[in-house]
């Protein structure tokens, strides 16, 4: 049973395999969230250190392990930030604070397998021969949960891409699996027909489905080529981002959160994170390849304490699928009033 203390990165964290009891957002004092959990019962404490006020002052985790034992916390530090240096994780390590990483793959290892000293050791060399002003350190640094024969991780790109008109709208799955692979491609067929094949892109990152469609406007790239990737195709109308491989997200105008509602899926990840909705609400929720009625995504809406943007039936992918304009539409992306026959909007459900 875990606690989350979020800010910056609270929707990442959320997304989290871990039984997560309690949830807090913002900004605290180390004192505030020592005297809120020290008397808990819980195994980890995940802190998004920008939920920390002065969080770049390592007098702040002074403080903060006079409430709570360091074994029992694991923090999320700002790739490239001055806490990736070896002389400030040094000042965390002679503190016996050994649980840091810089991206939530390396939260979740560090859940189940905790550092020791012995992991982080080589840090504490480093900042012995390191020079008084110092760059950041290399990301394999902090990422310690790697060379501890977990897969590599993602780093998220902090950079900006160059300013453009182009409109980037991401997709990120909720529920394992949701079907955003093939829910962008769909999408990305119809605002071809609309802006034309050579102004529309679909990019995943860290993953390796796209090419299974044989689309040429669908890439795969590496997170550390997301910048450059960006600026160069800063001529087109849309991109479509597969969110599920990157953590980083600030690039995107508009995020679309999917969520597939069959039984399985829905108890699996409650069981996974009980107040995940608690970090959709205000989102663009889209069910997908859902089967609900009207009625029942209004009983879904109150259960959850969300509101769902559209909800999406499931669709032959090898067919032009008019609810897809809707959706585009309905997102703002296209000019559409696409019609069932009946005489009202295509669209199952849309708020």
């Amino acid at each position: 049973m875990d606690i989350v203390v979020a800010n910056q990165y609270r929707d990442e964290i959320m997304n989290l395999d871990a039984d997560i009891i309690k949830s807090v957002n913002g900004e605290y004092d180390a004192a505030e969230i020592g005297e809120m959990f020290k008397d808990f019962f819980f195994d980890r404490l995940i802190i998004d250190v920008t939920a920390l006020k002065s969080y770049d002052d390592y007098n702040i985790y002074k403080r903060l392990i006079a409430y709570i034992d360091p074994d029992k916390i694991v923090f999320l530090l700002p790739e490239g930030s001055k806490l990736c240096t070896p002389s400030f994780l040094n000042q965390l390590i002679q503190m016996k604070i050994y649980n840091f990483t810089t991206n939530v793959s390396g939260v979740s290892y560090l859940l189940k397998k905790p550092n020791t000293y012995k992991e982080v050791e080589h840090i504490a060399k480093m900042a012995e021969k390191a020079p008084p002003t110092e760059p950041p350190a290399p990301k394999e640094i902090v990422e310690l949960v790697e060379e501890k024969s977990a897969p590599q991780a993602s780093v998220p790109v902090k950079s900006e891409p160059k300013k453009s008109s182009t409109i980037i709208l991401g997709v990120r799955n909720v529920t394992a699996s949701a079907g955003a692979t093939t829910l962008i491609y769909m999408m990305l067929k119809e605002l071809s027909l609309v802006y034309g094949q050579e102004k529309v892109l679909a990019i995943e990152i860290d993953k390796n489905d796209f090419p299974y469609f044989y689309d040429k406007r669908m890439i795969s790239i590496k997170q550390d080529n997301l910048r450059a990737t960006l600026d160069k195709y800063s001529n087109m109308k849309v991109i479509l981002m597969d969110l599920n491989g990157c953590r980083e997200s600030s690039f995107c105008k508009d995020i679309i959160y999917l969520i597939e509602p069959s039984t399985l899926k829905l108890n699996r990840l409650i069981q996974r994170n009980r107040i995940v909705f608690q970090s959709l609400v205000g989102k663009k929720v889209v069910l997908n390849q859902s089967i609900l009625q009207n009625n029942d995504v209004f009983d879904f809406e109150s259960e959850a304490g969300i509101k769902i943007f559209y909800n999406m039936p499931p669709l032959d992918e090898r067919k032009r699928n008019s609810v897809i304009a809707d959706l585009l539409s309905q997102l703002g992306l296209i000019n559409s009033s696409v019609s069932d026959g009946s005489g009202k909007i295509f669209g199952l459900f849309r708020r």
